[in-house]
């Protein structure tokens, strides 16, 4: 460090009172005590302190970047093709860093110059980025600028083959770029990989994230996708009200079929799945066990779904809301439907208003009389006086950006821009905890398969897993470099996928609460993610459009779906796993053929073209004018899905 900058470090000592570490630093340096500035001395120490520690700080003159640039990005358009491509993705983590060396450096005219001379020459997926940091063109407005906060704390990351490395850094030597030599150097984390360079499809399929590629190692751990072993499931069920029509013969073979059914398969052991006890969960109850059993009995009688048999589609739309829906969620076995207003206001309705209607609980002296040894006493301890097709739960400060039903349907999370997170009776229909923990608005909640946890991810860049019995988180995911847009729980509540405005998607291990995958190939802000119900495949889409399938024990794209012309809000898995439902802000829900998806790949093979994605389209149906921002299959395959209807 040169002497003006150890004097500006001492400055800054002096004026903040850290006399013992600025005698020490002194007494290091042999600078005296009066060749230090005087105390009524007027500058910015801190923007002193800045420039002198900035850690690729060069002699270079502040109008030579542009032409230093402009060399570089010329090397790199007369590259061969088989370096071109990886060459390229250098170009906008250096224009960023030698931006922010010329703001920082109070070189407005040059900053400015340099940012409208090559920023139009950035990949589109880096727009909204852009458009950020131009608004930061003096030293005291970088502070604010969170992209630049980004790059000045973490290292921008990229997979470049050897040969490529070596092309660029003899390139590198020859010109003698000190400021670009030391921001490869120090700010950028290149992966130097042996073998063949990628080609531009290989490249664009990963490329995207704000913060570049993901790291080396970052995909490596072991993941437990399998599933857990079920509970045997011992209760019988009468059978349902169904007409059987034929003779005495046929009937009775009905009714032994349908026994035999019931009957649950005894588990195989799979490798990949978690010990039951890697993560404490809940007991399952009486209840619990009765409802398995029932969902059991209804998958046993869904329609397989496929090319030549796609599902029925039943259309919820909200009118004259004038943009006030802000969120929606159907409940597992699609009994309620969960709506959050703008408003703050939070309201529930039954789907099966003919057969069963939302109702409170009996008043305490009323269920003092009941008999509590009953087996029908749930429904005895309801109120039918209190029946009504819809509830609304009043308790938020903000709008309700998302809701989740809990597996047994008793309860309901949502989450507001108030920054809170609220837990809602389903029996009493009041507010029973809300819990504060998120320092901003919380965009996703949602409850895990199991029940008892939960999760919910906001504007902070954090996820949070909580159980319903702490107020306060049992684990932060902390990692996003911008907001966390979604999450969810993989099915053996093992696990949870964020999504981020980062353009990343990650995977949490609850259990040690560490990443153990980063997915990059986004090109966009990532709003809604779905497991498949196998456990092993994570799909997830956003505002670019596309929609990604992962393979979560590589961590590798099985394929990018196309289709959709504006922002995906909803993802849904069919009940087998083998057909994929999208709903997005282009007025359509797309139904895709997974099963093709997967048939299709042999090997580590991926398709060459990237048009391919749009051969898995088996289906389309387009509403008038409303948004999808759900869809949900039952457990039978039918398919439900709701909107907002915007008067054109």
């Amino acid at each position: 460090m040169d002497k003006q900058s150890l004097i500006a470090v001492l400055s800054f000592l002096k004026k903040h009172s850290f006399k013992e570490t600025e005698t020490l630093l002194r007494k290091e340096s042999g600078i005296a005590a009066d060749e230090l500035p005087l105390d009524d001395y007027t500058t910015d120490s801190k923007a002193d302190v800045k420039r002198a520690l900035s850690p690729y700080r060069s002699t270079e003159d502040p109008a030579l970047f542009s032409d230093h640039y402009m060399q570089l990005k010329s090397f790199v358009d007369t590259s061969l093709d088989t370096h071109k491509c990886e060459l390229k993705c250098l170009l906008y983590p250096v224009f960023i860093h030698m931006y922010h060396e010329l703001v920082v450096r109070n070189c407005e005219d040059e900053a400015r110059k340099f940012f409208d001379q090559f920023s139009e020459d950035q990949d589109e997926c880096y727009s909204e980025d852009l458009q950020q940091i131009a608004l930061a063109t003096k030293p005291h407005q970088i502070q604010d600028c969170q992209i630049f906060e980004n790059f000045r704390n973490n290292k921008f990351v990229l997979n470049i083959s050897r040969d490529t490395y070596s092309h660029f850094k003899r390139f590198l030597l020859d010109k003698n770029f000190t400021t670009i030599l030391a921001i490869i150097s120090e700010k950028l984390n290149v992966n130097v990989y042996e073998g063949a360079t990628r080609n531009k499809m290989l490249i664009e399929r990963s490329s995207g994230a704000m913060m570049g590629d993901s790291a080396k190692d970052s995909n490596k751990a072991k993941v437990l996708y399998g599933l857990l072993k079920e509970s045997e499931i011992n209760f019988q069920l009468e059978d349902d009200d169904e007409e059987v029509t034929g003779t005495e013969d046929n009937k009775s073979s009905k009714k032994r079929k349908s026994k035999k059914d019931m009957q649950t398969k005894k588990p195989k052991f799979d490798p990949n799945a978690p010990a039951t006890n890697r993560i404490p969960l809940p007991e399952m109850k009486d209840s619990d066990k009765i409802e398995r059993a029932r969902y059991l009995r209804e998958v046993s009688k869904k329609v397989n779904l496929g090319p030549d048999s796609l599902p029925s589609v039943l259309f919820y739309t909200f009118m004259n809301s004038f943009h006030a829906l802000t969120s929606l969620d159907i409940c597992e076995d699609a009994s309620m439907l969960a709506a959050g207003f703008s408003d703050s206001l939070l309201r529930v309705w039954s789907l099966n208003t003919g057969t069963s209607k939302l109702r409170n609980i009996k008043q305490p002296e009323d269920l003092n009389i009941i008999d509590k040894e009953t087996d029908d006493v749930l429904e005895n301890i309801m109120d039918d006086n209190s029946a009504s097709d819809s509830k609304q739960l009043l308790g938020h400060s903000g709008p309700v950006y998302s809701a989740s039903f809990s597996p047994d349907k008793s309860h309901l999370i949502s989450s507001s821009e108030d920054g809170t997170v609220r837990l809602w009776s389903l029996y009493t229909w009041t507010n029973l905890v809300s819990y504060k923990g998120h320092m901003f608005p919380v965009w996703a909640v949602k409850y895990g398969p199991y029940g008892h946890y939960f999760a919910s991810a906001g504007y902070d860049r954090t996820a949070r897993l909580w159980s319903v019995d702490h107020h306060q988180p049992l684990r932060i995911f902390a990692g996003h470099y911008a907001d966390v847009d979604c999450v969810d729980f993989h099915p053996n509540s093992n696990y949870i996928a964020t999504g981020s405005s980062d353009r990343t998607v990650r995977l949490w291990d609850v259990a040690s609460g560490s990443c153990v995958r980063t997915l990059t190939g986004h090109k966009g802000s990532v709003h809604t993610l779905a497991f498949s119900p196998n456990g092993k495949y994570l799909v997830s889409a956003g505002v670019d459009t596309s929609i990604l399938c992962w393979d979560i024990s590589s961590g590798d794209v099985v394929c990018k779906l196309h289709g959709h012309t504006d922002a995906v809000y909803s993802l849904a898995f069919s009940q087998e796993g083998l057909v994929l439902a999208s709903g997005a802000r282009d007025n359509c829900v797309k139904i895709w053929d997974i099963n093709k998806v997967l048939t299709n790949q042999t090997g580590d093979r991926l398709p060459n073209d990237p048009s391919d994605g749009r051969v898995y389209e088996i289906g389309s149906y387009s509403t008038k004018s409303t948004s999808v921002l759900c869809v949900h299959f039952n457990r039978r395959n039918l398919l439900l899905a709701g909107g907002s209807f915007v008067s054109c």
